[in-house]
């Protein structure tokens, strides 16, 4: 029985609609899936109509699922032949009874990407394009956006006329489709792409599936593409009982192929169209509600919708600004913690929501030092990314030879022709002379049955011992940005060309902060202890046991989701709203930029925390940010008083190690490079010194010590001396003024 006291006026309204196209402007946290399931049950109930001539497509299979149960419940049994399936099962079930009409046979085989690649990488051997400028990865993406805008290879090769690269793509997308043809395969685009050619080709399977779907429901109509519209609009096209539920205020999946004009032009689809917005938000606090209508109303492409609720003002939006990135995590790391300690929150109640991936590196590491309990969502610990894990194995083989793990990991990334079967030899020679991978592969001209793999594996035997000699005279970061360079790692990825690919090369780029950080903070940077630095944050239990623990995912991955406490971080332009965006000459960047930002804010239940920097590492170089332009939409009555979290005393201090360290890393440039060279912080460099390895001296602040090493330099000596109160210290010879003890 369905209980019409639970909807408000405007829910009822969308649920009572019967026949004609109807548009559901569905705001964030408004009760769209109570007012689908509603309208379902009350066209079977009240209606009459029959479940089987009742279609409801959704995005995820667990929000089928969940539409299903809810529908049976009010209706206190099955469904009796409603359809309710995402659009790609719906596509399956349909070409596995008739894809036959359109040339292939009804037990086709779906291919995953690992398939898609591998018939990729056959026909550009066969094209004899290069590797590292056409990567596989980087023709499945156009080819799959081609697949989304209904693009076959005879249409995409005519709009490829007069672009070299992209009549590359087209030759491999008609060679790609004819073996998918040959192999009776489609690929999980083609389900979809397949589906309307048939109904396209075939008047009377469409005109058989219009009679069997009279109503047509769909969710999240704002994801959809224009494939996606195309397959909708045939199945509609005859009885127009055609539903559509969405937000394009929360239209984020452009990069995926969402086109947000679908929504927009419901109405010139549909001109006789009923549209009814659903504005009251059951989730979110007032304050919380208008600092999202605040920020999105700036955008232009949008359907007029204001946000309100009956759950009160609530507390005001809180914005912090702090010096850097290391403060910002630290401060709410510690806010959580009092929070929890103090028994007002649980750890289970936050969500920190973050741009990139790259970001949560920092929160990760200062959770794990304050005890804080947290779980990624949609991404994997940041020391356990493949690029991370890539980087750091190349280093721990700079560092340890002996280290086989790392060494077989790194040989063949990226890829320099070196096989499986080479691998199996060398090992197996390592194994029988008892020696390591390493060493095996610096006598590669004695291993039997190796063949031209010989010079490939003495290329990168001769790179990893040039980079050893290096990395005494390195910085971490300098020698994390030789091994990108000297490999091509992040060319690499560059030429792959895909949102994956560009989420990689951030991850790195977040490496190398880290790395810039150490070499400024640690007392004695070295190689190892990076490594060692590292391996105490990347080594840690998983927590997935505790079921209390806070959150941190993108924007992106907290969409349909809420929690009672959100930090949204980074907050800079440059950050959030992102570089790109901002320089993009497509005004539509921006402003999906701002609807990722509204999808953020509207996750929120009670408490709102946005936090900024003003500087921030990038690629190890620090960069100024001014606060992001959304926070300039925010009008001020509704944030709480801004709290300045650093004091003038402090701000001073860190300006005095800022330069301390920035002194430091001249002294060393100065050190590296030859005499002659022109230098604007200069030493003089001694005829000898006075003391050498082994001597008792003396430094005006350390004391007395033993000389370890002295390495000379183009312009001066570096000393390193074991002192007896503060222990090892390198310094330049020219700074310190040793003095022998005799």
């Amino acid at each position: 029985m369905i209980n019409f006291d639970t909807l408000n006026p405007q829910q009822q309204e969308a649920v009572c609609h019967y026949e004609g196209p109807l548009l559901i402007l569905a705001g964030a946290g408004s009760g769209k899936t109570r007012v689908l399931t509603h309208r379902v049950a009350w066209l079977i109930e009240e209606k009459q109509v029959k479940p089987w001539n009742i279609m409801a497509i959704t995005f995820t299979n667990k929000a089928a699922g969940e539409m299903r149960d809810r529908v049976e419940a009010m209706l206190g049994g099955a469904l009796g032949g409603v359809w309710v399936a995402t659009f790609h099962s719906t596509c399956v079930r349909i070409l596995r009874r008739y894809i036959d009409r359109i040339g292939f046979e009804n037990n086709f085989t779906i291919y995953d990407s690992d398939d898609q690649k591998s018939i990729i990488k056959d026909i550009c051997k066969q094209l004899q394009l290069d590797p590292k400028v056409y990567r596989e990865r980087f023709f499945m993406a156009v080819i799959s956006a081609a697949k989304d805008e209904l693009l076959s290879p005879e249409d995409y090769a005519l709009r490829a006329q007069g672009d070299f690269r992209k009549q590359k793509v087209a030759e491999v997308y008609k060679l790609y489709q004819r073996q998918l043809y040959d192999s009776n395969a489609l690929d999980f685009d083609d389900l979809i792409f397949r589906t309307v050619e048939l109904f396209e080709s075939c008047p009377e399977v469409l005109d058989m599936y219009q009679e069997r779907f009279q109503f047509i429901m769909v969710d999240e109509y704002q994801d959809t593409n224009t494939a996606q519209f195309r397959l909708v609009s045939l199945l509609a096209a005859k009885y127009r009982n055609l539903c559509v539920v969405g937000d394009d205020d929360q239209s984020i999946y452009k990069f995926r192929g969402a086109n947000i004009g679908n929504i927009l032009n419901f109405e010139q689809f549909f001109p006789d169209a009923k549209v009814i917005r659903l504005e009251q938000n059951y989730r979110s606090t007032q304050n919380i509600l208008s600092t999202a209508n605040a920020i999105i109303r700036h955008n232009e492409g949008r359907k007029e919708k204001t946000l309100w609720t009956a759950n009160g003002d609530g507390e005001k939006v809180r914005f912090h600004q702090f010096m850097n990135g290391f403060e910002e995590a630290e401060y709410i790391a510690g806010m959580i913690s009092a929070k929890v300690g103090a028994g007002v929150w649980k750890y289970g109640d936050c969500a920190v929501l973050y741009r990139t991936n790259a970001q949560s590196r920092m929160f990760e590491e200062k959770f794990l030092f304050a005890n804080v309990p947290y779980k990624l969502v949609g991404g994997i610990n940041f020391y356990g990314r493949k690029e991370i894990k890539d980087i750091l194995a190349y280093l721990k083989t700079v560092a340890n030879g002996r280290d086989d793990l790392a060494v077989r990991r790194i040989v063949n990334v990226p890829k320099r022709g070196i096989g499986a079967t080479t691998i199996t030899r060398v090992q197996a020679y390592a194994a029988e002379h008892e020696i390591s991978f390493f060493n095996a592969l610096r006598a590669a001209e004695t291993i039997p049955g190796l063949g031209k793999s010989v010079l490939k594996l003495q290329s990168f035997v001769q790179m990893i011992q040039t980079l050893r000699s290096k990395q005494e005279f390195y910085s971490v970061k300098e020698l994390i940005e030789d091994i990108i360079e000297q490999t091509g790692y992040m060319k690499e990825l560059q030429a792959e060309g895909t949102d994956e690919a560009l989420d990689r090369m951030a991850n790195v780029d977040e490496l190398l902060n880290k790395a810039a950080a150490y070499d400024e903070s640690a007392e004695q940077p070295t190689l190892d202890g990076f490594l060692e630095e590292v391996a105490l944050v990347a080594d840690v239990d998983d927590l997935e046991e505790d079921t209390d623990h806070v959150v941190m995912m993108t924007l992106h991955s907290a969409k349909g989701l809420e929690f009672p406490v959100v930090f949204m971080v980074g907050m800079e332009d440059g950050m959030f709203p992102s570089y790109m965006s901002i320089s993009s000459e497509d005004s539509s960047d921006l402003e999906e930029e701002r609807r990722l930002c509204y999808v953020g804010i509207t996750r929120a239940m009670r408490t709102l925390v946005m936090t900024s920097a003003r500087q921030r590492m990038v690629r190890g170089e620090t960069h100024y940010n001014r606060v992001s332009r959304f926070i300039e939409d925010i009008p001020h009555e509704l944030l709480a008083q801004s709290e300045r979290e650093k004091a003038p005393v402090k701000e001073k201090k860190e300006r005095e190690e800022t330069k301390a360290h920035a002194a430091y890393r001249q002294m060393r440039e100065t050190f590296k490079t030859k005499a002659f060279v022109s230098q604007q912080f200069a030493v003089k460099k001694s005829d000898g010194l006075s003391y050498g390895v082994g001597d008792r001296v003396r430094h005006i602040k350390f004391g007395v010590g033993t000389v370890e090493t002295i390495t000379e330099g183009g312009r001066d000596y570096e000393v390193s001396v074991n002192f007896d109160r503060v222990g090892v210290k390198k310094m330049f010879a020219s700074f310190a003024k040793l003095t022998k003890v005799e």
